[in-house]
C-alpha cells in the first residue's frame, strides 16, 4: 500500500507540474532541423562576459563562446580562438596566436581588440565582476581595479590583430586554467561596450565566436541560440538549435522533461534517481562544486573564531546529508571534494588530514568560552539563503541543529536567487549561502575566493598568513610543493580560522533524452556541454 501511494503521488506532482510548472514558453519548432531544448534554473546575472555573471551566462558560453583554449577529458589542450602560443622560462610571458578564420556570428574577423575589450572592462569596478581577480595576475591589473594605475599600463598588448600577448606579475602556474573564466572571453569591441547597456542580450549586438549565436532572448522565459554559421569548425556541428528554458524550481523542471517539453534537465532533486532508476535518461554526474556557508566577520560574535568553530563543530553533516537527499555528500572541505589532483591524480582533498572533525561537547565548551553558555544571550543571527528546494531543506535541518546541539536561534531568509547574489555582494547578511562550482581544474578556483584582495571576499577575511600562502603557490613550479601550499592554506582558513561552513558535495542529477548523442562533461567543473551534441531523427 505505500509503495502504490509514493508512486500515486509522484505521478500527481508530475501531473500536476505539467498543468502549473511550465510557465514559460518556448517558440515553436517546425521539426524539420535538429534541435534541442534545455531546461536551467531562473534566469540571473548577466550576459556580459565582463558583468555581474551567473548561471544564465555559464549556460549561454559554453555553446556561444570560445576562449582561447581549454582542456579537454583527457587533460590534453583543446585549441579554440588561439591556434597556438609561447611562454617565456619564467612563465611570465605568454603570447597567443588566434586563428586568422576565426569570425563573429556577423561574419566580422575576431581581433585580438576583442579579448582586451572584456579584460579592461571587467577592470572597471562599475561592471562588478566578481572575476577581475583573475586578472590581477596580469602587471598592473590590481592597480588599475583599485584606481591607482592608468589603463593604458595593463600589461597586455596586441602587436597585431591576431596576437595577443600577457606580461604577467610573476609566474602564474595555472595562467592556462585561467583562460576559460569570463573575463578572458572576447566580447566584440564594435558592440560591447558598458555591462548596463543591453548589448548582451540584444541579438543584433550580442555577437558570438563558438559554435552558437544568440538568436533571441526572452527575460525570465528563455533564449534562443542558432547554429553559427561563421563558426571556423562549423562542420563539427551538428544541432541548429538550442533553447534553454528558464523554471523557477528544480521539480517544474523535471515535470517538464517528462511531458517531453524538454530534452535535458540538469541539477535536479534525487527523488529522480529513485523514479528513473534503471533508464537510460538518467545521468548522474560528479560535480565539481562544494556547498557551504559564508560568516560575516563584521558582524558580532562571527567575528570570534570560536563561535566560527563552535557551529562548525555543532553541525550533524551526515544526518544533514541524509535528510537533503542522496545526491549530497558531507565535506569539510572549501575545495571541491571530486576535483582531481594533476599531480598525482587523486582527488585533492584526500591528499591532506581532514580540516576538522564534528564534535558536539567541544562545541558547547567554545560558545562557553566565547562567553555564551549554552546559548545564553547569543544574538539571533539570520541565514540567507535561495528559494530553491534543497537549500530550504538545508536551512532547516541547520537551524534545528544547531538550537539542539548550542541552544542558539537563528533567522531563516529565503530569497529569490538574484536577490540573494545581490545580498552576498552587498555584504548584507549574517551568514549566507555559497555555492562554488569550479571554473578551472584547481583548488585556487576555490582558495582565491577568501584572499583579501579577493572581489568574492564578501565577509570580511582580512588574513596575512592566508595571503601569504596561497600567493606562494602561485610561482610554485614543483607539483608537489605547490600542493603542500594549497593544502596548507585550506587548513589555516577551513580548520583553523573557521572562515567558512563547508557543507556538502553533490552528485548532478540529471535527465537526458537518450535520442541525444555527443554531449560532454566539461573537466573543470562537471556540467555538459552541448556545442557538438547531435539528435537522431
Amino acid at each position: 500500500m505505500k509503495k502504490k501511494t509514493v508512486a500515486a503521488v509522484l505521478a500527481c506532482a508530475l501531473f500536476c507540474g505539467v498543468i502549473s510548472g511550465g510557465c514559460t514558453q518556448a517558440p515553436e519548432t517546425d521539426g524539420a532541423d535538429s534541435r534541442i531544448t534545455v531546461a536551467i534554473n531562473s534566469d540571473t546575472g548577466s550576459m556580459d562576459p565582463a558583468g555581474s555573471i551567473a548561471l544564465t551566462y555559464l549556460a549561454y558560453s559554453v555553446s556561444a563562446l570560445d576562449e582561447l583554449l581549454t582542456y579537454d577529458e583527457n587533460g590534453e589542450i583543446e585549441y579554440r580562438a588561439a591556434e597556438s602560443f609561447e611562454v617565456n622560462e619564467a612563465y611570465t610571458e605568454w603570447t597567443f596566436h588566434l586563428r586568422e578564420d576565426a569570425l563573429w556570428s556577423d561574419g566580422s574577423e575576431v581581433t585580438a581588440a576583442d579579448f582586451l575589450n572584456t579584460i579592461t572592462r571587467a577592470l572597471d569596478p562599475a561592471s562588478g565582476s566578481g572575476y577581475a581577480v583573475y586578472l590581477f595576475p596580469i602587471e598592473n591589473a590590481e592597480e588599475i581595479y583599485n584606481g591607482e594605475a592608468q589603463m593604458d599600463s595593463l600589461g597586455v598588448d596586441t602587436p597585431d590583430e591576431h596576437t595577443l600577448v600577457f606580461h604577467l606579475e610573476k609566474p602564474c602556474v595555472y595562467f592556462l586554467d585561467l583562460l576559460r573564466l569570463p573575463v578572458y572571453t572576447p566580447s566584440c569591441e564594435k558592440y560591447a561596450d558598458a555591462v548596463d547597456s543591453g548589448w548582451a542580450t540584444d541579438p543584433e549586438r550580442s555577437l558570438a565566436n563558438g559554435p552558437f549565436y544568440l538568436a533571441e532572448y526572452v527575460p525570465d522565459q528563455y533564449f534562443v541560440l542558432k547554429k553559427n554559421e561563421n563558426y571556423w569548425n562549423e562542420d563539427a556541428v551538428k544541432l541548429d538549435q538550442i533553447t534553454y528554458r528558464f523554471f523557477d524550481d528544480t521539480q517544474s523542471m523535471a515535470n517538464a522533461y517528462e511531458a517531453g517539453e524538454v530534452d535535458v534537465a540538469t541539477s535536479l532533486p534525487s527523488t529522480v534517481m529513485q523514479l528513473y532508476e534503471g533508464k537510460e535518461d538518467l545521468m548522474v554526474t560528479d560535480q565539481i562544486a562544494t556547498r557551504y556557508i559564508y560568516f560575516n566577520l563584521n558582524v558580532e560574535p562571527l567575528d570570534d573564531v570560536r563561535v566560527r568553530r563552535a557551529i562548525n563543530l555543532a553541525l550533524n553533516r551526515e544526518e544533514l546529508c541524509q535528510i537533503v537527499g542522496a545526491d549530497t555528500e558531507p565535506t569539510y572541505n572549501l575545495v571541491a571534494k571530486y576535483m582531481k589532483d594533476r599531480s598525482t591524480g587523486e582527488y585533492f582533498v584526500d591528499g591532506a588530514p581532514q580540516p576538522f572533525e564534528e564534535n558536539a561537547e567541544l562545541a558547547r565548551e567554545l560558545l562557553a568560552e566565547a562567553g555564551y553558555p549554552d546559548g545564553e544571550g547569543f544574538p539571533v543571527l539570520t541565514y540567507s539563503y535561495p528559494t530553491l528546494e534543497m537549500d530550504s531543506d538545508t536551512a532547516q535541518v541547520i537551524k534545528e541543529q544547531l538550537k539542539e546541539t548550542l541552544n542558539i536561534d537563528i533567522e531563516l531568509r529565503a530569497q529569490e536567487l538574484q536577490a540573494n547574489y545581490s545580498t552576498r555582494y552587498a555584504g548584507d547578511f549574517d551568514m549566507c549561502r555559497m555555492n562554488w562550482t569550479a571554473d578551472f581544474a584547481d583548488p585556487y578556483t576555490y582558495l582565491s575566493m577568501l584572499l583579501s584582495n579577493s572581489t568574492y571576499n564578501c565577509s570580511g577575511i582580512n588574513d596575512p598568513e592566508y595571503d601569504s600562502l596561497v600567493e606562494q603557490s602561485d610561482s610554485q613550479t614543483d607539483p608537489v610543493k605547490r600542493s603542500e601550499l594549497l593544502h596548507a592554506a585550506e587548513q589555516r582558513a577551513v580548520g583553523e580560522e573557521f572562515y567558512i561552513i563547508p557543507l556538502y558535495a553533490m552528485k548532478s542529477v540529471n535527465l537526458v533524452n537518450p535520442d541525444i548523442t555527443g554531449i560532454r562533461q566539461i573537466p573543470a567543473s562537471g556540467a555538459l556541454e552541448y556545442r557538438y551534441a547531435e539528435k537522431g531523427q
